[in-house]
């Protein structure tokens, strides 16, 4: 038996006729007199084993009767093809051995509250479901870094621990970092504007971290963020490169990873129809848009979650919101040479209410101008010397964004809550398992 091969089920199509060896664990069981019908996954998909109390020897038979859920299992037997399965096949077994005994698994069958599996998260993770939506937020990580490292972009890392906050400092965690303080970083972004500066498109990619003390269904205190800055970018150029980026990451997932978004009942034609040109609406026609829908607001306010979906709900794809009011954006953002009061920024609003995806914009390029708006916000100037002298030595227009990948995940995939699109999500009440 040692010699057979060991098959993930991933490939058993590829193995008709021939006897394998799967190594996983035993996830559900039936028995129907002389017949055992286990369950098996092995990480990479199901499938069904069956016993017949005639193939095996009586001990084999009666353990196989024992084993319990989520016990690791080898698995001896011929892979026979099954048209009524999901994979089209199954395993007629030969031999069983035992590997691990697993007793009284606490995630059964049954209904379960979202405390208790979050509780249970490190095992949680071991469901189909979960399965289906690590192997799509897999397969979006896959597709951003194709896309970024086949136009041109060069990787590279930004720091976690930074001594400056990007956007000042409420919303950030400090820690101790020998004889001074740092922060966990909130964005890459400052970093990326040097390096676009040596090697004109670059990207990072890496967890941020956000000390807001948020309960939202869009909100994490960790998340992971992709961040290109472009060197003689505007901000039209910005938004061109977004939708591209978009469109191509979503049609890369419903491509590659249709049986998953069926696993979890996605309505996958909302994203085939995730195409450019996106529509793109000014701040100013979001605040008449959100005012025709009966929602009060004054100009000058930014969108939180509730405006973001009454605009959503008017279009078929995302939608791009760029020059909002300079005063609620950070202060690196460049002001409309057309009109002071407002700032060339951009966010990309995902459909269906899954809120704000992209933020981003075109960065003030101007040596005096930045200092005055650091300035302005109170923030310390020694801290952003290094940052200055990005326009001290060559300054050019330049451009970039961060895309959010929980959120990113959280919309494609259709969930209600962003806990479920990272492993081990951390939330503002969370921070086991």
């Amino acid at each position: 038996m040692s010699e057979l091969k060991h098959v993930y089920i991933s490939e058993i199509s590829g193995y008709e006729g021939q006897d394998v060896i799967l190594k996983g664990w035993l996830y559900g069981k039936r028995s129907s007199g002389k017949l055992h019908f286990l369950q098996v996954r092995d990480g990479t998909g199901i499938i069904q084993a069956v016993i017949f109390k005639g193939d095996v020897p009586e001990e084999v038979f009666e353990m196989a009767d024992k084993i319990s859920q989520e016990s690791s299992i080898e698995v001896y037997g011929i892979v026979k093809e099954d048209k009524r399965s999901a994979l089209g096949f199954e395993i007629g077994v030969k031999d069983i051995k035992v590997i691990g005994e697993s007793h009284d698994y606490p995630i059964t069958p049954k209904e379960h509250g979202v405390a208790f599996l979050m509780e249970n998260r490190h095992l949680w993770l071991r469901s189909p479901r979960q399965l289906a939506i690590m192997k799509i937020r897999n397969e979006i990580v896959n597709s951003v870094r194709n896309y970024f490292n086949n136009n041109g972009f060069l990787l590279v890392d930004a720091p976690i621990f930074t001594p400056a906050a990007c956007e000042g400092t409420t919303n950030l965690f400090e820690v101790k970092y020998f004889d001074e303080n740092a922060y966990l970083t909130q964005s890459g972004q400052l970093y990326m504007e040097a390096a676009a500066m040596a090697f004109g498109k670059v990207y990072c990619f890496g967890p941020t971290f956000r000390a807001e003390k948020s309960k939202t269904r869009r909100h994490l205190t960790e998340f992971w963020m992709v961040e290109p800055e472009m060197a003689y970018f505007d901000l039209e150029m910005d938004m061109n490169l977004a939708e591209d980026f978009v469109e191509y990451v979503v049609q890369q997932v419903v491509k590659n990873r249709r049986q998953e978004l069926e696993i979890l009942e996605r309505d996958i034609s909302k994203l085939e129809n995730i195409k450019k040109p996106f529509p793109r609406i000014s701040y100013d026609e979001a605040i008449k848009i959100l005012k025709e829908s009966g929602k009060e607001i004054e100009w000058g306010e930014d969108f939180g979650g509730d405006e973001e979906t009454v605009i959503s709900e008017k279009f078929d794809r995302p939608v791009m919101i760029h020059r909002y009011p300079a005063e609620c954006k950070a202060f690196y953002m460049k002001q409309d040479p057309e009109s002071a009061k407002h700032a060339l920024c951009v966010d990309m609003i995902a459909p269906e209410g899954f809120g704000e995806i992209i933020g981003g914009g075109q960065r003030e390029d101007d040596f005096d101008v930045l200092l005055g708006k650091i300035k302005e916000h109170n923030l310390p100037e020694e801290a952003f010397d290094w940052y200055l002298d990005l326009r001290r030595y060559g300054s050019v227009p330049h451009a970039g964004f961060g895309l959010g990948i929980e959120r990113t995940v959280g919309w494609i995939c259709g969930l209600h809550h962003v806990r479920e699109t990272i492993p081990f999500p951390r939330l503002m009440d969370r921070i086991r398992p």
